[in-house]
């Protein structure tokens, strides 16, 4: 039975503190290699299986439909049996359709197994942004929050650069079975050093009123409203980037190889490391600021893709990341102190909006693209990004004190 003595959390350089980031990062390997697995290699898939750039990011954008639509699901059952136990078995049953997506015969199994894996990632990015308000003492549970968002960039990053060279030797079979190897090995090492829930208590059956009223106070509070805008948008924008970017890269005039195309992810490391640093920044000039000046950066960077010159473009490419990233790992752990009860629902929500935004912006990028170049794609998302500062700029506006 899980212990209800009061205790504060796990301190900033203790041992425990190191295990619950270490897991965290190993289950943010897990989750994000597999999750855009595809990623890499959208052009070899879309050459081999032939069909176009939009329906190849099809095998992202259904992955991604399928854990926005369990985010809230899993909330609920992490509140009965659990946190550990929910993550633990939301990793195992993806972990085993990863494995199934190489032997998928037709473009339909595909995109059905990769819908799947995404329905049972539904149950790590929230519930791991609740376990980490639990577990983690309150003052550094920003700093935990960026750290995990940086973890997940290692994970993206990591099955990324697994898939691209793979996929350009063997295929994006093997591909796709390289890196559900590497998530398999990722899972048994989470389950090895994840602690122990020290702060969980099962929460009641809500019921459906229940969970409907929980959710309707979190969808009526107008600042968490804000942070799962920001989510919806900011994310769908940063996906249709990554999606298109390799096929513009791969035409000319830069005519690069799929190997190559596929190094652009090591752009993720500036996500490392902004997600880290800003978070360390809200303390000393807020939340709102930091967060606003992480979509100031996202928009610069993209803004200097629209360079015909390989070297802007990745450096732009770098900046917009860093950004984005920023900019999350602010949101993210936002949600948490803003929802006083129901965090896992309110940190769902939020994920949930960040996801749908990964599959209907990530996909409907594509026909901008299609249809008007590059230049239309990355206009559209500097429009989503300075939309999503304005309303954040105004819906966070710190309150007046009278004299």
């Amino acid at each position: 039975m899980t212990s209800t003595v009061a205790w504060d959390g796990h301190a900033k350089g203790s041992r425990g503190y190191s295990r619950v980031l270490a897991a965290l990062a190993l289950a943010g390997v897990a989750t994000f290699a597999q999750l855009y697995s595809t990623q890499a290699v959208l052009p070899l898939i879309a050459a081999e299986l032939q069909i176009t750039a939009a329906e190849a990011a099809l095998s992202i954008s259904l992955a991604t439909v399928g854990l926005a639509a369990t985010v809230l699901p899993w909330s609920f059952l992490a509140d009965r049996i659990g946190r550990v136990r929910a993550m633990a078995l939301g990793i195992a049953i993806a972990t085993l359709l990863g494995l199934l997506v190489p032997l998928a015969p037709t473009v339909p199994v595909l995109l059905g197994l990769r819908t799947l894996e995404g329905m049972a990632l539904g149950g790590i990015p929230a519930i791991a942004i609740a376990y980490l308000n639990e577990e983690v003492t309150k003052v550094h549970t920003a700093l935990a929050a960026g750290t995990y968002v940086a973890g997940t960039t290692l994970g993206g990053l990591a099955g990324r650069l697994v898939a691209g060279p793979v996929g350009e030797l063997w295929g994006w079979r093997a591909a796709a079975l390289a890196v559900s190897l590497l998530a398999t090995v990722s899972a048994v090492l989470f389950l090895v050093l994840v602690p122990k829930q020290r702060r969980f208590s099962p929460a009641p059956a809500l019921g459906f009123r229940g969970a409907l009223r929980t959710l309707g106070g979190h969808s009526s509070n107008p600042k968490l409203l804000s942070l799962y805008l920001q989510a919806f948008l900011l994310m769908g924008g940063f996906v249709a980037v990554y999606n298109y970017l390799g096929f513009r890269l791969h035409a000319e005039p830069f005519g690069l190889p799929a190997t190559v195309v596929s190094l652009i992810f090591l752009a993720y490391l500036s996500g490392t490391v902004s997600s880290r640093w800003a978070a360390g920044l809200t303390t000393r000039f807020g939340r709102r600021n930091v967060l606003v000046a992480g979509i100031a950066i996202m928009s610069a960077g993209l803004s200097m893709t629209l360079v015909e010159n390989l070297v802007a473009t990745l450096a732009g490419l770098v900046i917009f990341t860093g950004g984005f990233f920023a900019a999350h790992s602010v949101g993210s752990g936002w949600t948490g102190t803003i929802a006083t009860t129901g965090r896992a629902q309110a940190a769902s929500l939020y994920n949930l909006s960040y996801y749908l935004g990964s599959s209907v912006i990530g996909w409907a990028g594509g026909l901008a693209f299609q249809a008007f170049g590059w230049p239309a794609l990355a206009l559209s998302v500097i429009a989503l990004s300075c939309t999503t500062a304005a309303v954040t700029l105004i819906v966070h506006r710190p309150p007046r004190y009278c004299r």
